[in-house]
């Protein structure tokens, strides 16, 4: 049940104050990618101001975002302090790899904390999104272990692609690539495990359970 506190908003608008800073980065990135800035004496790449520019964005979106429902997701919190600490490791030394490797640490953190959980035999993820997506607890621990591994993927993932490629490469990625791939796998999962499922009533949504 949604706390009362909790608002709705438009979804429309809610998609737009959640991706809308980091299309703002990309779009930014593109129109600076190839200028230098000098502040303080000190020379700073397009990459590393347009990072700069999206942490305010992004404060500002998720400030906005909660004014208008009164939630903030744990994640959302938690990415947000991400952002803001590799931005200003990134700034501090003027060196681009700290926001590059930021995907890396996020994601393989969220694989251990789900992998710890998991250990324990609870699943950590439906602590998070219990009230989101109703589901059994059978369900819950399929879903959580898979993504899990989908984390891990792709926190390697961006270690190669960052290590290997092109910044132009690897911001394309990280702003289509990376959301789209774990966009598909999410909504895979939703149907592969639509049986566990439970409808506002109660009841399951389909019958008999099957195993992972």
């Amino acid at each position: 049940m949604r706390a009362m506190s909790e608002k709705t908003i438009n979804p429309v608008l809610k998609q737009v104050l959640e991706l809308g800073p980091t299309v703002a980065f990309f779009v930014l990135y593109l129109r600076i990618k190839d200028d230098v800035f000098v502040f303080g004496g000190t020379e700073y790449s397009g990459f590393i101001v347009a990072t700069l520019v999206f942490v305010p964005i992004l404060l500002v979106a998720m400030g906005i975002l909660w004014f208008l429902t009164g939630k903030l997701s744990r994640i959302q919190v938690f990415t947000a302090f991400m952002v803001i600490f590799f931005g200003g490791l990134t700034a501090w030394f003027n060196d681009e790899r700290f926001f590059k490797m930021k995907t890396s640490i996020v994601n393989g953190l969220f694989a251990v904390i789900l992998g710890v959980g998991l250990l324990r035999g609870k699943s950590l993820l439906q602590w998070v999104m219990g009230e989101v997506m109703p589901m059994e607890p059978e369900g819950w621990m399929i879903l959580t272990r898979r993504l899990a591994i989908a984390f891990a993927v792709l926190a390697i993932a961006n270690e190669f692609v960052w290590r290997t490629m092109s910044t132009d490469a690897w911001v394309k990625i990280e702003t289509f690539g990376f959301p789209l791939a774990l966009f598909v796998f999410l909504w895979s999962q939703i149907i592969l495990l639509q049986k566990y499922l439970i409808d506002p009533d109660g009841d399951e949504v389909s019958g008999d359970k099957q195993g992972d």
